[in-house]
């Protein structure tokens, strides 16, 4: 190969060669950012309740009883126990299924919230539980509701208002809710006035 084709073959390879450096150089160049900025992320994670809890809630903290017809001579006054719901995120599997759960309901006197003598709940207090929902449809029953109590019977006291039927592993992953008629049955000569009373309700497993 003569001297001068050499060199003019060199000359090309180094200006190929000098190319790519180029191009490599300004593909770098690009990528540098001439500002930035920046984004903060968060986020909240709730503890996990499930599974495991056996809960109890109410829809409403107060109800009002109405005065109705009259029972003969004695003066009847009515209404409705809020919503109550018991949910059961357990998996069956780690529920004992001899156990089983259950509703209380306990109340005090009716106070006279101007000094009039207080009703006695226990001898003038009832109610009527029934189921709102949580059974499946024409399937066996998973929560049955309390026996009725009438006012006048000796005593308002720990009175169930709903309970898991068979075991508590039968009503586990559910959610049973439960209502009840209130009555209230005084003397006709009771004392005109407000009155208020507390119901207590207890979620228990035995």
């Amino acid at each position: 190969m003569s001297t001068t084709l050499r060199r003019s073959l060199l000359a090309r390879l180094g200006a190929a060669g000098l190319g790519v450096c180029a191009l490599a150089v300004v593909g770098a160049g690009a990528a540098v950012a001439a500002e930035e900025d920046t984004v903060d992320v968060r986020v909240d994670i709730a503890p996990d309740e499930e599974p495991g809890v056996l809960a109890l809630t109410v829809a409403n903290d107060s109800t009002s009883l109405t005065e109705a017809e009259r029972d003969g001579t004695d003066r009847t006054f009515t209404g409705k126990l809020p919503t109550v719901t018991v949910t059961d995120t357990r998996l069956p599997e780690n529920v004992d299924p001899s156990s089983y759960w259950y509703v209380m309901g306990s109340i005090t006197d009716f106070a006279g919230t101007a000094g009039q003598p207080p009703i006695s709940a226990a001898e003038s207090f009832g109610w009527y539980p029934d189921i709102v929902s949580g059974n499946p449809e024409g399937g066996d029953q998973v929560v049955a509701p309390g026996d009725p109590v009438d006012p006048g019977i000796g005593g308002f006291v720990d009175a169930e208002l709903l309970a898991s039927v068979d075991s508590a592993s039968d009503a586990a992953g559910g959610a049973y809710s439960a209502t009840a008629d209130l009555l209230l049955r005084t003397p006709a000569d009771v004392a005109a006035g407000s009155y208020a009373a507390t119901i207590t309700l207890t979620l228990l497993q035995d």
